[in-house]
């Protein structure tokens, strides 16, 4: 599935656990990974706190699934994605999910689809449990699309982050409708990164960045370089002490630039 537009995508978001306000930047995200052909997007349309998703629903084409709460404190909406999904991946139409959600509950959902074949994209806040994001080949965080258009709030967030020299890196300034949760990148981050290099690497220490960014999603679906603030991982890479960069011409194709990064003390 190396070409994304021939990625046939299901998104099926619960409504009751997510915000309308993410819907054009989640939307933006998703295409990123493929063609969304099957929209469905689940809640108890009757409740007066789902009042803001219908105003966007036609807008971006979604398929409203009504599930009545028919018991106090049960979740009945979770229920009837979990079938749903389960019938479209009998179905055969599609190549990969996109579940919208911070709910653990579709743990199990994510698993059985990915043992399936299918690629599982998840979305969800920061909150969302370990075991959701670990079941996902890749879980991406609401909170670096874009902030609710209800909020809109203007802030200037700087930080500092140590590498492994202690050198401090400053943080980009981010404002207005923009604001993202920025991440430092810890110690823990940079032993991941370092790890992929070294797994990766050939007799002279150097691995592809492309390669080494697949191996880190595998190793954490929940990582992406926007988290901590930089729009590509070559921009995260340069910025930590230890690590390597070097650009080359590819030789099939003389306009394309690859990028190589090594662990420096592999020199």
């Amino acid at each position: 599935m190396s070409d994304t537009a021939d990625t046939r995508l299901a998104v099926l978001i619960d409504a009751d656990n997510v915000s309308s306000g993410f819907i054009r930047p989640m939307i933006e995200e998703i295409a990123r990974y493929g063609n969304p052909t099957i929209k469905r997007i689940y809640g108890d349309w009757t409740k007066p706190q789902l009042g803001s998703w219908k105003n966007v629903l036609l807008d971006f084409a979604f398929q409203p699934v009504q599930q009545f709460g028919y018991t106090t404190g049960k979740n009945s909406t979770d229920s009837a994605m979990i079938i749903d999904a389960m019938d479209i991946l009998y179905s055969e139409k599609v190549d990969g999910f996109c579940i919208v959600s911070s709910d653990s509950d579709f743990t199990r959902l994510a698993t059985r689809l990915r043992e399936a074949g299918k690629i599982v994209f998840g979305i969800g806040e920061k909150k969302t449990p370990t075991s959701f994001i670990a079941a996902c080949d890749r879980f991406i965080y609401l909170e670096i699309l874009g902030a609710r258009p209800e909020e809109k709030p203007v802030v200037e967030k700087r930080g500092a982050r140590l590498s492994k020299s202690g050198k401090e890196h400053k943080e980009e300034k981010i404002s207005g409708d923009t604001a993202r949760s920025i991440l430092p990148i810890d110690e823990d981050t940079i032993d991941l990164i370092a790890s992929s290099i070294s797994d990766l690497a050939d007799d002279n220490g150097w691995a592809f960045l492309g390669a080494v960014g697949s191996l880190i999603l595998k190793k954490r679906p929940s990582f992406d370089s926007r988290n901590y603030g930089f729009s590509k991982l070559s921009q995260m890479i340069r910025t930590i002490d230890g690590i390597q960069s070097q650009e080359r011409i590819n030789e099939k194709n003389p306009q394309v630039t690859l990028v190589y990064i090594r662990n420096i003390e592999d020199e």
